[in-house]
């Protein structure tokens, strides 16, 4: 029977959940200020709720890194902790974009609490322009990076695109284009394709994506590929025509996106992690509205091994 849900922590957007080796689990998101990057741990995903925000990184008074701190992801990559993560270098808009570029964070303790924190840099990727969203992932040994990014030679805001890396935080080859906004859901406001999050399972590599205005119309899409093929053969991958979630007027959960998966208690099930706002009268430009909450429900299966996302209000 479906149970409607409640959000699990509320004024944090762009949610990140990851269960690491020590069976913690992991949280950082976007803050309503866009001024810091937090951490959060606790033994079980409710823990989280009311788990200690512990404020690892500020951003400076000036500089290329001083505004607009968007989307951390904590990542255990190659023996050390990575914290992925935009910033700009000041609030103005240039092109009907802010000016965000991707940075890396590093802390080589075994303990993410302890030790140091070092910058970086600027993840390079041979596009000098607004890009966002960056997670990681490994597949037969090769570490990936996966992020959106504005190609000036395409229209809209944003494209995802996929890299192998050298380091975990230099890229080892050029951007591939997997994914730019072309249908209509994909359209809506702005035409944006961002966000990715992956997702291992039954014999495929699934990414999915959020799409739109951050509004009510923000919604998410799926890529997938067979885990055999080569990841960066745009050929290799398939993209859902239409949204696996979107708003739910019914129920009042509206413009779920930006999304993360983690495993369950029981080290099987995945569960969905993502942002949505319960209310659509929002006064302004809805980026500085802080109340996109984040929310985690179970991911179902269907016959055919694909996920089901299902019905943003409910644990269906």
């Amino acid at each position: 029977m479906s149970t409607v849900i409640t959000p699990l922590i509320e004024q944090r957007a762009d949610p990140h959940i990851s269960r690491q080796a020590d069976g913690q689990y992991y949280f950082t998101a976007s803050v309503p200020e866009y001024d810091r990057i937090e951490l959060r741990r606790a033994a079980s995903i409710e823990g989280l709720r009311d788990a200690e925000p512990l404020v690892i990184w500020r951003k400076p008074e000036s500089g290329p890194l001083s505004e607009l701190i968007w989307a951390p992801e904590l990542h255990f990559n190659q023996g050390a902790w990575y914290i992925y993560f935009a910033a700009a270098p000041s609030r103005e808009i240039k092109g009907g974009l802010f000016q965000h570029r991707m940075y890396v964070l590093r802390n080589p303790s075994a303990d993410p609490w302890q030790g140091g924190w070092q910058l970086m840099g600027e993840v390079e990727t041979g596009l000098d322009s607004f890009c966002l969203d960056a997670t990681t992932f490994s597949h037969r040994g090769v570490l990936y990076y996966l992020w959106a990014q504005k190609d000036p030679a395409i229209a809209g805001n944003s494209n995802l695109y996929i890299a192998p890396m050298r380091t975990p935080w230099e890229l080892a080859g050029a951007p591939v284009l997997l994914s730019r906004p072309e249908f209509d859901w994909e359209c809506r406001g702005f035409l944006v394709n961002e966000g990715p999050s992956v997702l291992q399972r039954h014999g495929r590599i699934f990414i999915s994506y959020s799409a739109s205005a951050t509004d009510e119309n923000y919604a998410m899409g799926l890529l997938w590929a067979d885990e055999s093929a080569d990841l960066l053969a745009p050929s290799s991958w398939r993209k859902a025509a239409l949204p696996v979630m979107s708003t739910c007027y019914e129920r009042g959960i509206y413009g779920p996106g930006h999304n993360s998966f983690t495993m369950a208690a029981d080290g099987e099930s995945v569960l969905l992690v993502y942002h949505a706002r319960t209310y659509t009268e929002i006064v302004g430009d809805p980026l500085w509205n802080p109340d996109r909450h984040t929310f985690v429900k179970p991911l179902r299966w269907d016959a055919a091994g694909m996920p089901v996302f299902g019905i943003a209000s409910v644990a269906d």
